[in-house]
């Protein structure tokens, strides 16, 4: 779908801010042991084509007796990009697969390797480039009165994603994480942010149970914070010029939104909408500083985690984020964190975003299709 708003009356939003308690697209470490590999051979029973993940059910014999295991693959979004089908398997076929034990000792394994057995050729493989099809700088887009677009220009699509880093640490540290902001060094804990000794020992034991316990996983709370600019499915701007607000629809989490509002309002409740109750998103009000679009955001609840990689916040937290568009291909995204509940004194990061052009954002809802 589209979304051109600028100079439009309405929009109808209520289908994006579907949210429901379900299972999301989670780290994988989180159910499963890299320290505990498994071949399974077996055939194949049922295809459960949907989100987060898609599984594949197959018989396997021991001994007398067929043993039926659940194998745990990448999303649809992923897989199809990658060029497969929900068809590209079906019940009858024979299979090895290569994958990771469940911890929980189930009969289910992340499968990393998925072999037909009829042509011996591998599927369902996904190469990192599949999500990095970026188009060439140009000139940034402009509207009327100068200020860079966000989003597209007029008859055009696409979207941001391909972030530079996947997750939030402070500026002038070195620390490699992985697509879900786990740390591949827990020794790491004390560079990430200046954290207050509470929340220090609050991140650590969440990179120690592996972001099990994240409540975008467990609930699809929505990425509220720098995270939504660090979802591996993009955003997409959608700039109101009329009614001085802009859009950001997610692409991860549950494709839900935020809104920020520039016509100078207070960073208070509505009369008609929800009065001072803290939320997910903030209350966000916005400026230009020439071509940098400043976002002032407070009024968070505690009911999700700002950052991939699980960096505790309060009630407290105060963003203030510089998004800039230095050409056409780059999303600049600068944020400074205030939260005195939480950490020592204020800071920063940053990172850059690509531009998807010629598609909208990928369809990925939040939905429990196995536990």
């Amino acid at each position: 779908m589209s979304f051109v708003l600028g100079r439009l009356g309405s929009i109808a939003l209520g289908a994006l801010f579907f949210v429901t308690p379900a299972l999301a697209h989670h780290e994988i470490l989180a159910k499963f042991d890299d320290r505990k590999p498994v071949t399974l051979k077996g055939t194949v029973t049922k295809v459960d084509w949907a989100n987060p993940h898609v599984h594949l059910f197959i018989n396997v014999p021991a001994g007398t007796m067929l043993n039926n295991w659940e194998n745990e693959l990448e999303s649809t979004v992923e897989l199809q990009k990658a060029g497969w089908k929900m068809d590209t398997v079906k019940p009858g076929d024979e299979l090895t697969v290569q994958g990771i034990a469940a911890r929980n000792g189930s009969r289910q394994i992340w499968g990393n390797s998925v072999l037909m057995a009829r042509t011996n050729k591998r599927i369902f493989d996904v190469p990192a480039q599949t999500t990095r099809n970026s188009s060439p700088a140009k000139p940034t887009p402009r509207w009327p009165d100068g200020h860079p677009r966000l989003g597209p220009p007029p008859g055009e699509t696409g979207y941001w994603a391909s972030p530079s880093a996947a997750a939030l640490v402070q500026s002038g540290v070195n620390i490699q994480t992985d697509a879900y902001g786990l740390l591949k060094n827990i020794a790491d804990v004390d560079k990430v942010a200046p954290l207050q000794r509470w929340a220090r020992d609050l991140y650590e034991l969440r990179q120690r149970n592996f972001l099990k316990d994240d409540p975008m996983f467990l609930f699809c709370k929505p990425p509220g914070g720098p995270r939504q600019f660090q979802s591996p499915y993009g955003i997409q701007f959608v700039e109101d010029v009329d009614r001085k607000r802009v859009f950001v629809f997610i692409g991860g989490g549950n494709h839900n939104y935020r809104i920020i509002y520039t016509d100078g309002r207070a960073q208070k409740g509505q009369l008609r909408g929800d009065a001072d109750n803290p939320l997910y998103y903030g209350r966000a009000v916005a400026r230009w500083e020439g071509d940098t679009f400043v976002v002032d955001t407070k009024g968070f609840n505690e009911k999700f985690w700002f950052t991939n990689g699980g960096l505790p916040h309060t009630e407290q937290l105060h963003l203030i984020e510089r998004i800039s568009r230095p050409n056409s291909s780059t999303l600049k995204y600068e944020v400074t964190v205030d939260d005195p509940g939480a950490y020592t004194r204020t800071w920063s990061s940053s990172w850059n975003l690509k531009w998807i052009a010629g598609e909208e954002l990928p369809v990925y809802y939040c939905q429990d299709n196995r536990p």
